[in-house]
């Protein structure tokens, strides 16, 4: 039995979660990825198991996800280093969103990664020389020229002991500011989780969140059947539209309400709207189609009414022979430039 550090993906947990990501996926089921790692181990048997091949393969599976997923950082939990680049929301924007709860903690590196990068003993020593004032009189007089040698040697001592007496609690400050941009307020400022959650109402959350995501994708499957030319952004933009349009503008708050929602999606008359508008996308499209294929060739337009003509049935025929007439009556009645 080998022992292994939790928190940390090795090459054989990192295959049997890129392996239950598609199996999930291979059923059609919303994910929820309760994220707490700190990375992947990078040991010499780890490089020579092939930890980032596998790791890839969790990037893989995500990337090839049809429906929603939604990582969670769960509370005094964190997610830190390739674990976070694998499980990123940019990876599949148009399905993953990331959640962090209120105490938890993310970020590539750990604070004290960070000062050890960022603010090395000489940063410590050139604070020390601009804040505290016991160790500027210190350096002063070592600089001055009119200092004796046996002062001097005395003060470079006590200089060295206050550097020593001060570092600790230096180190201390800078890595409680360092992991203040790891904070979940600092996330959703930079744009990288979608929401910040309390534990005790995560549950409901999710609850309604994974119901309304699964419900806006049946949507959007149809939308994108009718028009593969449309992206999520028009799709969403859409859904939001009507969901407008059926509350009223005084009511569009309710859009960021998971539950209201829900109970738009899933009510029977508000869909037959919704499909009657999704008829009319399909129509738009397949005119537009035909519009492209037939424009700035006069001799395919007159092959396409005649294909069109043939495929009709006969109560048809009277509709569309009275509408070129009054095409051809408009078109000889406007006048010439």
């Amino acid at each position: 039995v080998t022992q292994q550090a939790g928190q940390v993906w090795y090459p054989d947990s990192a295959y049997k979660t890129a392996q239950a990501i598609k199996d999930f996926n291979r059923e059609d089921l919303p994910l929820i990825i309760f994220a707490n790692w700190r990375g992947f181990s990078g040991g010499m048997r780890d490089m020579y198991g092939e930890i980032l091949k596998y790791g890839s393969y969790i990037v893989d599976a995500l990337v090839e996800y049809k429906q929603p997923v939604f990582v969670y950082i769960p509370p005094f939990g964190e997610l830190r280093g390739g674990a976070w680049v694998v499980v990123d929301p940019k990876i599949n924007p148009d399905v993953m969103e990331m959640f962090a709860d209120k105490d938890s903690r993310g970020g590539v590196l750990e604070p004290e990664g960070t000062v050890i990068v960022q603010f090395k003993q000489r940063d410590i020593v050139q604070t020390m020389k601009r804040i505290d004032a016991r160790y500027q009189e210190l350096f002063n007089t070592i600089e001055d020229e009119n200092t004796a040698n046996e002062s001097r040697r005395q003060m470079q001592s006590e200089l060295r002991h206050r550097e020593a007496l001060l570092t600790p609690a230096y180190h201390m400050i800078s890595k409680k500011f360092a992991d203040l941009h790891d904070t979940p307020q600092r996330m959703l400022a930079k744009g990288v989780i979608s929401e910040i959650l309390d534990w005790s109402t995560a549950r409901e959350y999710f609850y309604w969140k994974v119901k309304r995501r699964t419900l806006e994708f049946a949507i959007k499957r149809k939308l994108k059947t009718a028009n593969p030319a449309l992206n999520n952004g028009q799709m969403q933009e859409m859904l939001r539209r009507w969901f407008v349009e059926a509350k009223g503008p005084v009511h569009n708050y309710l859009w960021d309400n998971n539950s209201a929602v829900v109970e738009w999606l899933s009510d029977g008359d508000e869909m037959n709207i919704v499909n009657e508008n999704i008829r009319v996308i399909e129509k738009d499209a397949k005119l537009l189609a035909i519009d492209s294929i037939v424009e700035g060739n006069e001799d395919m337009s007159l092959e396409a009414v005649i294909a069109l003509l043939q495929k009709m049935g006969t109560r048809h025929h009277a509709e569309v022979k009275k509408l070129l007439e009054t095409v051809s009556n408009d078109i000889t009645q406007e006048p010439e430039a």
